[in-house]
């Protein structure tokens, strides 16, 4: 197929290029050449294709099938002019996915009798005498897609021939109806399904519980847990609501540099960037007097890739303040870098960091604008993100809920630093570290 669509792209008349060809076949059909004087453009002719060769191919068998029985409707292109090649891209649409039938309030009620294509991973499949049972889940959502299945759907074959297993990739139409069962309000009844990847018989994740361990040892499946997508879908609306808080209370994200020379204040150790070991798997194998030195015994930064010492960034800070000066309300928000050898659930090599510079501001006003934002975009992830923070609540950390509650809707106090030492010392409470020895060590001067 490769060779005969190579071959369908070749011109029946071969171009033959001359010095500086690349410029000219840029400008093969330009109306504005680059240089009329340097590079002027080749003399305009149509480039006629093989005949014998069908100019319009479907390479994907599910769309293709699904066109030439009237169940997916073909994009119109407008009429090709002369001289013109290729058509105009199609509209792009949205998805339907589970999150968008069954995360309404009455979760897919008021789409009964609606004929729908579902997407997705196969999770569990059980197969009874006369109906077998799949939930599908697409990544949109927790909850899965039922998908009941007679033997006489078309593709019910896959399920005999043991195509359809867990964690195959299938493509599903049937039409909503209301579910027998407790678990979910809404089921779908499968008309017909198409395996789209089959699943290897060996597929470690079935459907009981694994060890975090476990999984580490699978990296590339974690999404498809529960754990791991929810994870993902919580951290994308935090960083969604990030952007949203900012940008609607007028501040510029500044898109700081993650390779730099700059230590920001000493704000924790760095991670170097050099070329001057070997890269990839030579480094293991590159003795350490690879490595170009000074006459002083010294490494020679002039060799390296920045000709001197560079680093992954600890904070990007510096460059907020910088264009605060300029932008007045500025914020970075991206990957930040820490080379401290402390293994502690406190201390990260890598995470992403929030920072925020207001220009003609004081102090009242940082506070102000950390609570405003902790507050908004805990309100967010709690309206947005209901069923993965009860299976947080369930499974991983109870009464998570009720805490972000009390943060989005309670007032925040400030004290001073001297207040707050009094109230624990007032606090019927044993602490691990005296509270005192704490107010000696770290009082402010």
């Amino acid at each position: 197929m490769a060779a005969t669509a190579a071959a369908a792209l070749t011109p029946a008349t071969p171009l033959r290029f001359k010095p500086y060809s690349t410029l000219r076949f840029l400008s093969f059909y330009s109306k504005n050449p680059i240089s009329p004087r340097l590079f002027p453009p080749l003399p305009r002719r149509p480039v006629s294709f093989h005949s014998t060769i069908p100019r319009k191919r479907c390479f994907c068998s599910v769309i293709s099938a699904a066109l030439q029985s009237g169940e997916m409707k073909k994009t119109e292109f407008p009429e090709k002019k002369v001289g013109e090649m290729g058509n105009t891209v199609g509209e792009f649409r949205k998805k339907l996915k589970i999150a968008d039938i069954k995360g309404g309030p009455d979760e897919g009620l008021n789409r009964v009798g609606q004929t729908v294509v579902v997407m997705g991973w196969v999770r569990t499949l059980r197969v009874q005498s006369s109906v077998t049972f799949l939930e599908v889940n697409d990544g949109s959502s927790l909850s899965n897609m039922q998908c009941v299945m007679n033997s006489d759907a078309e593709g019910y074959d896959q399920v005999e021939s043991g195509l359809i297993a867990t964690s195959a990739s299938i493509w599903v139409q049937g039409t909503l109806v209301a579910s027998q069962g407790s678990k979910q309000k809404v089921e779908l009844k499968v008309e017909k399904v198409v395996v789209v990847g089959k699943s290897d018989p060996s597929y470690p994740i079935q459907k009981k519980r694994v060890s975090r361990e476990f999984l580490r040892t699978k990296a590339h499946l974690r999404p498809r847990t529960n754990t791991f997508g929810a994870v993902a879908r919580v951290r994308n609306a935090l960083a969604y609501a990030t952007h949203k808080f900012f940008q609607e209370n007028g501040f510029v994200w500044i898109s700081s540099p993650i390779i730099t020379a700059s230590d920001c204040e000493g704000a924790g150790e760095q991670f170097c960037v050099t070329t001057l070991i070997p890269s990839s798997r030579e480094a293991a194998d590159s003795p350490v007097d690879a490595i170009p030195n000074t006459k002083n015994g010294l490494i020679d930064w002039s060799q390296d890739f920045f000709g001197k010492p560079a680093f992954l960034t600890v904070s990007g800070q510096l460059n907020a303040e910088t264009y605060a000066t300029a932008l007045s309300d500025v914020y970075t928000f991206g990957p930040t870098f820490r080379a401290e050898n402390s293994n502690t659930s406190r201390h990260l090599a890598e995470f992403w960091m929030i920072e925020p510079e207001l220009a003609f501001a004081d102090l009242d006003d940082d506070m102000a604008c950390a609570t405003a934002y902790l507050q908004y975009v805990v309100r967010h992830v709690l309206d947005n993100c209901k069923e993965d923070m009860e299976f947080f609540n369930t499974w991983i950390e109870k009464g998570v809920i009720d805490r972000l509650n009390d943060v989005a809707e309670k007032d925040f106090v400030q004290l001073t630093y001297t207040d707050a030492i009094g109230l624990l010392l007032k606090a019927k409470k044993k602490f691990e570290f005296p509270v005192l020895l704490v107010y000696f060590l770290f009082k402010p001067t």
